[in-house]
């Protein structure tokens, strides 16, 4: 059987306030192009189809059109809720899709049944799990005690009862323990988030979601596709893609990847202002359509440089400078630092500056607790 993971389509994102609508039509008729040249028996989509709860008519627009071109070439697709997603709506009208091979996942309600597939090795089991907090599983399971992304995973895995006799795939959205993110994701304070790895034990494939870059994470078999497209300058230099897996037997899993080209790329370009004007006429430079990050290192601000380089350079996002001025200002490097940093170290930060003394363990067990109820919306 063989199937082609994606994950985090984030329709409707807009970056450094350009809307990425375009782009992800674009990759979208790539994908199709990869699917129809793979020829895949099903699609999983893990997560984060949407960029916000409540999505823009145009990306909703766009993900029917991409299901019914999936629809039209007999694929079973497998599409589950992220963070980013209402789950509610995506589950909207989940039992008419399913006799299309459209299979969405239902609010988690402490039960998760398989979908059976199979092929000349026989059954195939594919479970799906939406984005879960703690919150949302200890609602069903009171009497256990959850107070951990992992406990809570753990315990909605441990209620499929997965026969590991089988093949079982997993499909989820959750940040796994060690995963390398791409800066563009939105992760939890403090790790609180995390998920360990071992819970996956029993499957075959786990197809993740939540985490930009494509990767394992601790084996093989669990594995993030990763996004199609690039959402920040710290992917600049990612090559995106889309993840091709052929389960045979119980054992033998075949995974590669296909590279996906962008129609435009993002970019970090640096230099002086005359540099950069001078090389775009010198140098034959796909810079001039691509999402450009610029950095000037003039001494001197340049009047109006923004509006001059973007008759060059028209899709600039980020403009800033790197002189001996910026290197010395504190206060940007403070703000920057402070960007990069969770609540709960700031907050530690901020404790250990009162009180001359860092926080003892019950404290900071105490603090990661009320942040991550105030995060999950608790209190």
């Amino acid at each position: 059987m063989k199937f082609i993971h994606l994950s985090d389509l984030h329709l409707g994102k807009r970056v450094n306030e350009f809307s990425m609508i375009e782009d992800q039509d674009y990759i979208l008729k790539k994908i199709l192009e990869v699917i129809d040249e793979e020829k895949p028996d099903s699609v999983i989509i893990a997560g984060d189809v949407y960029d916000k709860s409540v999505p823009s008519a145009e990306a909703v627009a766009l993900f029917d059109s991409f299901l019914v071109s999936l629809a039209e070439r007999n694929i079973q697709v497998f599409v589950i809720s992220g963070n980013h997603d209402s789950a509610e709506r995506i589950a909207f009208g989940s039992r008419l899709m399913d006799a299309s091979g459209i299979h969405l996942s239902p609010v988690y309600s402490g039960e998760v049944s398989p979908i059976e597939m199979s092929d000349d090795y026989g059954r195939v089991n594919v479970y799906m799990l939406p984005f879960v907090k703690p919150s949302n599983v200890r609602a069903f399971f009171p009497e256990k005690e959850i107070s951990s992304y992992t406990d809570a995973v753990k315990t909605a895995i441990d209620r499929m009862s997965v026969d590991p006799s089988q093949r079982n795939i997993l499909i989820t959205h959750q940040f796994v323990t060690g995963a390398a993110s791409a800066g563009s994701e939105e992760l939890s304070v403090g790790g609180t988030d995390n998920v360990a790895a071992e819970v996956f034990d029993g499957f075959d494939y786990v197809a993740l979601g939540h985490i930009h870059r494509s990767q394992k994470c601790g084996h093989e078999y669990v594995r993030y596709s990763g996004t199609p497209l690039k959402y920040s300058f710290s992917e600049a230099k990612d090559q995106k893609s889309v993840t091709v897996v052929e389960m045979k037997e119980k054992g033998n899993l075949e995974i590669s990847s296909v590279p996906l080209k962008p129609k435009h790329d993002m970019v970090e370009i640096r230099g002086t202002y005359n540099e950069l004007m001078l090389k775009s006429f010198y140098e034959n430079t796909s810079y001039r359509s691509d999402y450009v990050h610029i950095t000037l290192t003039d001494e001197d601000d340049v009047p109006d440089a923004l509006a001059k380089l973007r008759v060059v350079y028209k899709n600039i996002m980020k403009l800033d400078y790197d002189n001996t001025r910026t290197r010395n200002n504190a206060v940007l490097k403070d703000i920057e630092d402070v960007k990069s940093k969770s609540p709960f170290d700031l907050f530690s930060e901020f404790y250990r500056t009162q009180n001359g003394l860092e926080m003892s363990d019950e404290q900071a067990e105490t603090v990661i607790s009320l942040v991550e109820k105030i995060w999950e919306g608790d209190i």
